[in-house]
């Protein structure tokens, strides 16, 4: 019986600890920038079929980001000589985000200000001026962890050089009523032939309107 009891007492303290060593391990630490897609479809149709109607020979657009919230701050891109100087953190131009490179994918050959970018993936950037934004889309490669020796691929902006530079094009940027926590990009008023990309962040939008190549 004695030998029982003390079976249990000690399965019960060992019990104990795995709990109070369970209790004080700390959660998996979350990126302070989360990773954010915005995606949507061109190009295509609607088509009837015996099941109902069904989205066919649409191109993907993607843009991959990581999203910076504001935590209580304001006027996060400044004004006069400080425009833009508390996002680009030392870089020449933006990288749309925070940690990677922001990386635009496309399926389809695209028109922006009547220019044309090829399919195929990108680094994206913006070009920060006070009323005046340039969305830069950019053969530069994309670090995947930072490295300094690695002169083949960017970590965000830095060290960025306008040679690799394959499309860019004056955004038109204006103020929102409301101040928007999380930096946002997405696709608005898409249709088949084209659409028009935005950025939202603080209280400051920037869109630019794109065409199906060849529509």
């Amino acid at each position: 019986m004695q030998t029982r009891l003390t079976t249990l007492a000690t399965a019960a303290l060992l019990i104990g600890s795995l709990s109070s060593a369970s209790a004080q391990t700390p959660p998996p630490a979350r990126p302070s920038s989360p990773q954010g897609t915005a995606s949507t479809q061109v190009g295509g149709q609607w088509v009837k079929t015996e099941r109902g109607q069904r989205y066919e020979n649409g191109k993907w657009i993607d843009v991959t980001f990581s999203r910076p919230l504001m935590r209580g701050r304001t006027g996060i891109f400044g004004s006069g000589a400080d425009y833009g100087k508390a996002v680009l953190a030392g870089a020449p131009v933006w990288r749309v985000g925070a940690d990677q490179s922001t990386r635009f994918k496309t399926e389809a050959a695209l028109s922006f200000g009547g220019k044309t970018l090829p399919a195929g993936e990108y680094s994206m950037f913006v070009d920060l001026k006070e009323g005046a934004w340039t969305l830069i889309f950019s053969n530069w490669a994309a670090q995947q962890k930072f490295s300094r020796d690695d002169k083949t691929a960017l970590w965000g902006a830095y060290n960025y050089t306008p040679d690799k530079d394959v499309l860019r094009v004056p955004m038109t940027v204006g103020a929102i009523p409301m101040a928007i926590d999380q930096l946002s990009i997405g696709f608005v008023d898409v249709t088949a032939a084209g659409g028009t990309l935005a950025i939202w962040w603080d209280k400051t939008q920037a869109t630019v309107p794109f065409t199906v190549a060849g529509s």
